[in-house]
C-alpha cells in the first residue's frame, strides 16, 4: 500500500501520478511523516527567597575614667553598645549615637526621693559613645563590684552600669535620728562598676569581726555585714561632758566601711569662703 508523497492520498497499486493532486510519485514512496509537538516543560521554579545573614552585633563595652580640668574632677565614660545609669541632672555632655530615657519611678522610689539627697528620677544613656558628668571640685571613686551591696552616704551615688541596682536601706531609728545619715540611705546591689562622690579621697578600713567608731560623718560607704549604731563616746555622763566628745557613730561586724577622713583643699577652701560669705551677709542683715 502507497500514499501520495505529496498530499498523503492512498495510490493505486502501480500508479505513477497521484489521481488526486497530479503529482509524480517515485517508487515506494512513503507516508508522510506525521509532525508532532514537543511536550512543553513546566516553567521552572522561581528561587525561593533568602533573608541576608544577620549582621553581627558589636559587644557591649563600657570604659570609666576621671579626669581633673582646672582643679575640677569630671567622670569621662566611654561606651560601646551599652548603658549606664546616672544621678538626674549629671549629663554634662555627649558625643555619639547616644539616648537618654527616663522612666517614672515607683511609689517607693518617690518616697526614698523625699528623704534622701538622690532624686527619684535616674535616666539611662544607651548607645555608642562618649558622655561626660558634670565636675565637681569633690573627689570621684570608681568601684567595681562584683555581686555586692553596699550601703552610701547621702548623695554618693553618681552613676553605674546597668548591672547595678540602686535601692534604699532603712537605718534603726535612733541611728537616723542621731547619726547625721537619716533614717533611710541609698543602697546598690550587683555586678558592675559604681561611681561615688566624696568630699576627700576616700580610705578602706577592713573589719574582721571589729569595730570603728567615727565622730562625724564622714563614712560614705560600707558594704551591707557591717551593722550601723549611734553611741555614746564614753560611758559616763560626766564622762562624755568633760571630754568634749558626744554621740559618735558606731560600726561593728565583718565587711568594710569607706571614709573620707579629710576633705581635699578646694572643698575646704569652697568651704571656708561659703562660711565668710555667710558671716558676712548675718553682718549685713543685723
Amino acid at each position: 500500500m502507497a500514499f501520495c508523497g505529496n498530499c498523503g492520498t492512498r495510490l493505486k497499486d502501480g500508479a505513477v501520478f497521484c489521481h488526486e493532486c497530479g503529482s509524480r510519485q517515485d517508487a515506494g514512496a512513503a507516508p508522510p511523516v506525521q509532525q508532532t509537538m514537543a511536550p512543553q516543560q513546566p516553567p521552572a521554579a522561581a528561587p525561593a527567597y533568602q533573608a541576608p545573614p544577620p549582621v553581627p552585633s558589636m559587644p557591649s563595652k563600657t570604659i570609666f575614667s576621671i579626669e581633673e580640668i582646672e582643679m575640677l574632677k569630671m567622670v569621662k565614660i566611654e561606651m560601646q553598645n551599652a548603658s549606664i545609669r546616672c544621678e538626674s541632672g549629671a549629663m554634662y555632655y555627649m558625643q555619639g549615637n547616644l539616648q537618654i530615657e527616663s522612666k517614672m519611678p515607683s511609689a517607693g522610689g518617690l518616697l526614698k526621693s523625699m528623704v534622701t539627697r538622690e532624686t527619684a528620677f535616674k535616666p539611662t544613656i544607651s548607645g555608642t559613645g562618649t558622655v561626660y558628668l558634670e565636675p565637681t571640685f569633690g573627689m570621684f571613686t570608681i568601684m567595681e563590684l562584683n555581686n555586692e551591696e553596699w550601703i552610701l552616704d547621702k548623695g554618693a551615688y553618681y552613676a553605674s552600669e546597668m548591672g547595678i541596682e540602686v535601692g534604699m536601706w532603712t537605718n534603726k531609728a535612733i541611728s537616723g535620728l542621731f547619726s547625721g545619715e537619716g533614717f533611710f540611705q541609698t543602697q546598690v546591689a550587683g555586678t558592675g562598676k559604681l561611681v561615688i562622690v566624696s568630699n576627700g579621697p576616700l580610705e578602706e578600713i577592713v573589719l574582721n569581726n571589729d569595730k570603728l567608731v567615727v565622730d562625724g560623718s564622714f563614712a560614705v560607704a560600707r558594704t551591707s555585714g557591717i551593722n550601723f549604731s549611734v553611741n555614746k563616746a564614753t560611758k559616763g555622763l560626766f564622762s562624755s561632758w568633760t571630754s568634749g566628745e558626744g554621740i559618735v557613730n558606731t560600726f561593728t561586724g565583718t565587711g568594710k566601711v569607706l571614709i573620707a577622713p579629710a576633705a581635699n583643699r578646694y572643698v575646704s577652701l569652697m568651704n571656708y569662703l561659703g562660711a565668710i560669705h555667710t558671716r558676712v551677709m548675718q553682718i549685713k542683715n543685723s
